[in-house]
This record gives structure tokens, C-alpha cells and sequence, in this order.
């Protein structure tokens, strides 16, 4: 019998579980959960990225469609249920990847354009070096000065990145002769992965997305809650293709019953980071979530307080549920599990699980230092990955155990900048995703920053945050309280050595970082 169809004069099941399904970088997982949040069924598509030019990624937004689709019914048919047993979907999707397509046919104006892609990065090295850049730092830091508030502090250091939506959207429009026709008839819509899905989902009846998301584009202002205007005209971007912002628990209605054969509600879309902070019940003001996935996330909870900082920390709306809206502080490190993958890929070894013995069956990495670098920086477009200190006694170990370390290293080093600039006393911190496996990086990480870090029974919180977000909105679950205990903590890392036996190969680590960087 076809997923999620009955026999003919079948009583409906009570609705009895929830989805939560992450659209990631690498995956789309769905898993089923029951009361407990316990995982009744999943399933797991690769997500195929396209390189149609060098730096460019992208994404087949109907290849991303079928994977989406196809991981809700392959999970329902594994836990052996009817989709008329699912009581709401929960969508967790990656930040800052974005389309844009026709409001009358629906038909896009190009590919996914990943938040990974660099097609903008003489954009952005162009904008961060102009005068006019200059002048708004000037104006917005005496703003900032005379009135003391933060709604100006971070635009008095604006700079942009090849991350951000705001440049790649800006190219769209000064390349994409069809979207900017479009958009000067009304008729160009903007959206993120969770736009486009919610879109889809609803045959179109559906446009919006919720505040996590928007606030990760870098065109929507999480002081005002608002699409920035003054960005969008500095760039030449119009208004009018952004969609409605709405709360992230949230019924955004249900699927079309065509797709699955019953109309399924939509009670949650959230971004992945934020996601993975709401599943890991970081809801207390300096909490803290460490996520290790394709990149690095630290996350603090700041409660209602939005802190802008200079440099390497930057403000996001963690979520909005009625009334309540939670804001993050959030630092980022690129290439945590792509590293890995790429050492897979050349054969240095055969399955993930095997580094943390490789790392362990060594006393260092005898000098060798990996410095990550598979993206290209906008502040040094010259950087790449290398490793340096090898020497003729250098075996596959050193150089996994060099990868390893050097995620730690840059834990340790985004943690202190935290500590530094967040003017909250830390908690308990949390950590997640794929790298949070690997006790090596775990215990590392847990020595040179000398706090108990706790790692979840299951480490795909994304998907865990999006199911909790879907459940409080349809109540499956009654409140936070209530998810609080539902969490399941498979182990806790306290400081087992004291950090500055570290600090010699954190030292020469840092030596190799600064000698890679173009002078």
C-alpha cells in the first residue's frame, strides 16, 4: 500500500508523532518522533551540490524538492506508520541559501545559490574597501556615541561577506535580466530554502518565512524586526520580493494532500542553527550550543537582550513564539567537517570512527599543523588549506590527529572571544552535530577552554529543534518545561588536563595560521 494511504472505510489513527526534517548543507534527514522525542523512523537523502563555475554552488531546487519529499515518505514508511498519524512537520533548513522565482508561474530565475558560493567576492571586496562604506561607519559610529544605543553599533562596522544573501542577491539583479524585469513588475519573489518549501508545499498558497531565518540573510534588521530598506536601496535591491515574516512555532497550514495523500500542518519552519539551539533546550539566557557539523556554530542564548559586537561575533533572532522573542550571539568557523570528509576523500582513512583512535595512538602531531582554508576569505581571498611541519617521519596519524586539533583550537579560540564580548555569565554548554561524535576534538575542547561540555544522546538536534518548535505549535507538547525533560545526554566531557600543557602546539598552530595568511 503507497505511503501514507489507508484501506478503503479505515478509522484514522490518533495523531500520534511529529517530523522534524533538516535540509543541511550535505543532507536532508527526517526523523519520526513520538511523545518521548524518541526516533520512531528516518531517512536520509545526499544533498548534490553543483559547481557550474569555479567558486559557484548550487543547488537543483526540483532535485531538492524530490529529496525532501521523498525523505518525509521513506521515514513515515519506515516507523511503520500512516501519515495520517503525524500531527505536525517541523522544517530545520540551511541559512542564507536562497532563490528567487516568478510570483504569477512559480517558475524560478535561477539555481539554489548556496550560502557557500563566492560568485560575489569582487562585490564584496569592492563594497568593503569604498568610500561610501567608510562614510556610513563614520555616521552610524556618531549615532552610536551620541545616543548609546546598539541599533547603531553594528552598521558603524559593517562589512560585508561572500555568506551573506546580500551581495549574491545584489549580483542576481545586476546579472539576471529576468529577475530584475520581474522585480520591476511586482513580480519577483525572494526566498530562502524554507520559503521555497513552504511555497511548494502549499501549491503556492503559502509565501513567508519565519524570523530565525530572515535574520540570517543579513538584509533583515533584528533591532527593528524588520527587511532592511536602507541596505536594500545601497545595494539596489527591491523591497517588494521579500516574503511576510512570521513567527517560527507557528501553523503556516498544511501541505497539499496530493503530495502525501493527506494534508499534513506545517507547524514550524526554523533556520538549522537556531534549530539545533531550540533541540537542545538552550532556552536560558547563557546557554550555550556548540554545533560541529560541514562548519562550527557557537551560539549563546541572550534572552531578550541583542548584542551587537565588533569583528567575529554577530546578532541573530534565535526564535519568536508569540510574545517571546529569544536573541543569539553567534560566532562562525568554516570547514570543521569538510576538512574531515576531504581527508576521507584522499584515503587517509577508511571510516570517520577510525581518527579518534588515529589521533590517540600518537602523543602530538610531532609539529604538524593543519591550517582549514577550503573556502576562500574575503579578507584573504590567498588563503587556502595546507599543512605545515611535515617532515620525512610524518605518518597518516599526524596528520588526522593535526585536522583534529585544529578544530579544537579554533573552539578554544572563538570561545575566549565570547567570553570576552558577551557581557553574560556562560552556562551549561551544549554540543551537536556530526563532529560532536568524535571524542578526541570533544575532550580537546572541553581541556583548553576548562569547562563540562555535554553532548545528546543524538547529535541531529536540527531536526530535534524543528520537531520540538512543530510540537509546541500543534500541542503535541505542552511547553518547554516538558521538553526540558525529554532531553537524553549520552555524555559529559569535564577538563581532564589543564590547558597550558596545550599551549606549545597551540602556539606553533597559531604560528602556522599567521605564516599561511597572504603579507
Amino acid at each position: 500500500m503507497p505511503c501514507g494511504q489507508q484501506e478503503s472505510g479505515a478509522a484514522a489513527p490518533p495523531a500520534r508523532y511529529v517530523l522534524g526534517v533538516d535540509v543541511g548543507s550535505t543532507v536532508v534527514k527526517c526523523h519520526v518522533y513520538d511523545r518521548a522525542a524518541a526516533i520512531r523512523g528516518s531517512s536520509c537523502r545526499k544533498v548534490e551540490s553543483l559547481y557550474p563555475r569555479p567558486g559557484w554552488v548550487e543547488l537543483d531546487p526540483e532535485v531538492l524538492w524530490s529529496q525532501f519529499v521523498g525523505v518525509i515518505k521513506d521515514a513515515v514508511q519506515a516507523a511503520g506508520l500512516h501519515m495520517r498519524q503525524i500531527a505536525g512537520l517541523g522544517i530545520s533548513t540551511q541559512r542564507a541559501t536562497f532563490i528567487t522565482w516568478h510570483k504569477r508561474t512559480g517558475k524560478p530565475f535561477h539555481n539554489f545559490i548556496s550560502w557557500q558560493d563566492l560568485r560575489s567576492v569582487e562585490l564584496v571586496n569592492s563594497w568593503n574597501k569604498s568610500l561610501l562604506l567608510k562614510v556610513i561607519h563614520v555616521i552610524f559610529t556618531v549615532l552610536h556615541f551620541l545616543t548609546g544605543n546598539d541599533r547603531y553599533l553594528a552598521p558603524s562596522f559593517l562589512t560585508f561577506s561572500t555568506q551573506q544573501t546580500s551581495m549574491k542577491l545584489s549580483w542576481v539583479f545586476k546579472n539576471i535580466h529576468e529577475a530584475e524585469e520581474a522585480a520591476k513588475k511586482n513580480n519577483c519573489c525572494f526566498g530562502t530554502v524554507d520559503t521555497w518549501l513552504l511555497y511548494r508545499l502549499t501549491k503556492g498558497s503559502v509565501y513567508a518565512t519565519d524570523y530565525s531565518n530572515a535574520s540570517a540573510t543579513g538584509v533583515f534588521e533584528p533591532f527593528t524586526k524588520c527587511w532592511n530598506p536602507t541596505l536594500c536601496n545601497l545595494l539596489s535591491i527591491p523591497m517588494s520580493i521579500y516574503p511576510p515574516v512570521k513567527d517560527t512555532s507557528f501553523n503556516f497550514g498544511s501541505a497539499d494532500s496530493e503530495i502525501f495523500g493527506v494534508p499534513i500542518p506545517i507547524m514550524a519552519v526554523v533556520a538549522d542553527q537556531q534549530s539545533a539551539m531550540f533541540g537542545e533546550c538552550c532556552f536560558h539566557p547563557g546557554d550555550v550550543k556548540l554545533t560541529m557539523g560541514t562548519g562550527g556554530f557557537w551560539n549563546v542564548n541572550t534572552g531578550e537582550h541583542l548584542f551587537a559586537s565588533r569583528g567575529d561575533l554577530y546578532p541573530l533572532i534565535g526564535w519568536k513564539i508569540g510574545e517571546e522573542v529569544v536573541y543569539l550571539t553567534e560566532g562562525c568557523m568554516s570547514d570543521i567537517g569538510t576538512a574531515i570528509r576531504w581527508a576521507q576523500d584522499i584515503n587517509l582513512f577508511t571510516n570517520v570512527d577510525e581518527t579518534e583512535k588515529m589521533a590517540r595512538s600518537i602523543v602530538d602531531s610531532q609539529g604538524v599543523c593543519f591550517v582549514p582554508g577550503f573556502q576562500v576569505s574575503v579578507n584573504d581571498p590567498y588563503l587556502c588549506a595546507s599543512f605545515m611541519g611535515l617532515k620525512p617521519s610524518t605518518t597518516r596519524n599526524h596528520l588526522v590527529r593535526a585536522i583534529l586539533e585544529s578544530v579544537a583550537f579554533r573552539n578554544k579560540q572563538l570561545y575566549d572571544i565570547i567570553v570576552k564580548k558577551v557581557r553574560i555569565p556562560l552556562q551549561t554548554i551544549r554540543a551537536d552535530g556530526g563532529v560532536s561524535n568524535n571524542s578526541f576534538v570533544m575532550q580537546m575542547t572541553s581541556d583548553l577552554i576548562n569547562k563540562k561540555i555535554e553532548k545528546p544522546a543524538n547529535a541531529d538536534m536540527s531536526s530535534l529543534g524543528a520537531a520540538f518548535l512543530a510540537g509546541l505549535a500543534s500541542g503535541f507538547w505542552t511547553d518547554k518545561e516538558q521538553l526540558k525533560k525529554l532531553r537524553r545526554i549520552e555524555a559529559v566531557f569535564e577538563p581532564q588536563k589543564d590547558s597550558e600543557e596545550y599551549k606549545p602546539a597551540m602556539d606553533t598552530w597559531l604560528q602556522a595560521m599567521k605564516r599561511s595568511l597572504h603579507q
